[in-house]
């Protein structure tokens, strides 16, 4: 901020205008405003209304009032979509490749670096400048964390340890902790784990999901982290949403409903809406292009939001707070596939062709985040 020094202010019959802020010694010397239900008559550039009737306020600018209104800061991603890992198209090559695209410009991923080992069924979340990928499976159960700074190119740094070594679970974050919740150890889990996504070191408890399940996809805002929890046994799938508050430790609550009872699905949001999308209850005749969406504040049931271009499961989903990109997964003709699609998410309809990933795979995972 400047600072403007005057000695001296000789007003000769006019007015010396600050149409922001004046500071004198530490006080501000405020605008003044209307507060009324009607718009005032004969305002002047730079005038100041509260509609009280609609409980806004609003500037007049070049002859018209114009409504000052604040977005809610997108803290848990960016403009950068990252994607993690996988399973390639051979269906038994792992793969450590990490993609990046830029999720409000249409195109083919390109190369970030390496995962700190080739690893299929992460999952991950983002704090808006630092994505962090937990949990997994190798030839075994994987606790591992690592992560990348979303900015800068480069490999998977080690970030600690989940206290439960699984794969399948959800992620999600307010852009200050990080969630993990679910998954499978050799049974559905209940587990959700939390870390400070800015602060390396191992995962701790936060509480249980209101049922162990895998399969599991996540979403949040600014406040509350929300699990899909997919399946809860052999066969057995579920369309529950339950949720947290992301700051306050303790068990989840039931949200809602999906609109369908599916596992493997992909979530994303921007600071209202969430999109969940995709997903399968068993083979491949029961994959879906199912699009839905919930308004994360309010609990209920999932709303139809509209159709990905093919039946797909196993998949992940970035967001920059307007768009989403859906990367595809494995497909119901049992293809693992390069695809990706984007949706605009606070307008409903369907999805749309983005581009590809740099390799097909599926059961990978996906975060968001600034791209400088």
């Amino acid at each position: 901020m400047s600072t403007i020094k005057v000695n001296t202010i000789d007003n000769e019959g006019g007015a010396v205008d600050f149409p922001n802020k004046l500071t004198v010694r530490g006080n501000a010397i405020e605008r003044t405003y209307t507060s009324s239900g009607t718009e005032p008559s004969s305002p002047s550039n730079g005038d100041f209304w509260y509609d009280t009737g609609n409980d806004v306020l609003k500037h007049y600018i070049n002859s018209e009032f114009k409504t000052i209104s604040l977005k809610a800061a997108f803290s848990w991603g960016g403009a950068r979509g990252l994607f993690f890992g996988g399973l390639l198209s051979n269906f038994y090559s792992l793969s450590n490749v990490i993609d990046y695209i830029t999720i409000a410009s249409a195109g083919n991923a390109t190369d970030f670096g390496d995962m700190t080992s080739a690893i299929q069924n992460s999952s991950a979340c983002s704090n808006g400048s630092r994505a962090v990928i937990g949990g997994g499976y190798t030839t075994t159960y994987q606790s591992n964390i690592q992560y990348v700074e979303t900015a800068t190119t480069g490999n998977g740094t080690n970030f600690g340890a989940l206290t439960v070594a699984r794969n399948n679970s959800g992620a999600c974050s307010d852009g200050t902790y990080g969630l993990f919740g679910g998954g499978y150890t050799g049974a559905a889990s209940d587990t959700i784990d939390y870390i400070t996504v800015a602060t390396t070191g191992d995962a701790t408890d936060f509480g249980n999901l209101t049922s162990g399940a895998y399969g599991v996809s996540a979403l949040s805002d600014a406040t509350y982290g929300l699990f899909v929890l997919g399946r809860t046994g052999t066969y057995v799938y579920v369309n529950t949403i339950d949720y947290v508050t992301i700051a306050t430790t303790g068990n989840a609550s039931d949200f809602g409903d999906a609109t369908v009872s599916l596992g493997y699905r992909a979530c994303c949001s921007d600071t209202t809406r969430g999109i969940i999308a995709g997903g399968a209850s068993g083979g491949t005749s029961t994959y879906v292009n199912v699009i839905e969406y919930v308004t994360i504040a309010s609990t209920g049931n999932a709303t139809d939001f509209g159709d990905l271009s093919d039946d797909v499961s196993a998949m992940a989903a970035v967001s920059d707070g307007t768009y989403g990109v859906i990367s595809h997964g494995l497909n119901d003709s049992y293809q693992i596939v390069n695809t990706l699609d984007t949706i605009t998410i606070q307008t409903t309809g369907n999805a749309t062709d983005f581009g590809d990933l740099s390799v097909a795979r599926s059961r990978l995972t996906g975060a968001s985040g600034n791209a400088s």
